[in-house]
């Protein structure tokens, strides 16, 4: 069986992502850009978590500044963002926010395979957009839209893989 996805590049990510923000730059509107900084927050946390940070403060400060500076600084400092390739640390980091959201409705089991793939991820046992494809259905399972919403999924996951927690629903269904 042939696997049709194809990882992106870091390049390929970069002009997505500055793409988009050309988007929001034309619009030229606040909402706009507090959308792309919502939408984006795990991809950026996993290039460089300070960056998020600074760019957070920018998009805050808009009561304060002129909507062009904020742009410009932003633009800047996204660029400067994306520049930085995600680890698996960093990945890891971002793994743990997106469990955050789940972590109290999760069974007990549900938490130990969730573990599992963390820890499968980090000793390099799958990649990045296999650990993506597995968690992002629970996204819809527990209705966290802001989640499903993030770019991190899009960008990173690889649609073609299983689920581990359809995987528990079928045994579940057997008992």
């Amino acid at each position: 069986m042939q696997d049709y996805h194809k990882v992106l590049t870091q390049k390929e990510i970069k002009e997505f992502v500055l793409n988009r923000f050309q988007s929001v730059k034309k619009s030229n509107k606040v909402k706009e850009l507090v959308e792309f900084q919502a939408m984006n927050k795990f991809l950026i946390m996993a290039h460089n978590q300070e960056e998020l940070k600074v760019l957070g403060r920018i998009v805050a400060s808009n009561k304060k500044v002129k909507l062009s500076e904020i742009l410009n600084d932003y633009e800047k400092n996204l660029n400067l963002c994306l520049q930085y390739k995600p680890t698996n640390k960093t990945h890891s980091n971002v793994i743990m926010h997106i469990f955050g959201f789940f972590s109290k409705e999760f069974s007990d089991l549900e938490k130990e395979k969730f573990f599992e793939l963390l820890k499968n991820y980090k000793d390099e046992k799958m990649t990045i957009g296999d650990i993506l494809a597995e968690i992002h259905p629970i996204v819809f399972r527990f209705n966290k839209t802001y989640l499903s919403s993030q770019t991190y999924f899009l960008l990173y996951a690889n649609p073609e893989k299983g689920n581990i927690f359809k995987m528990l629903q079928s045994n579940d269904e057997r008992i």
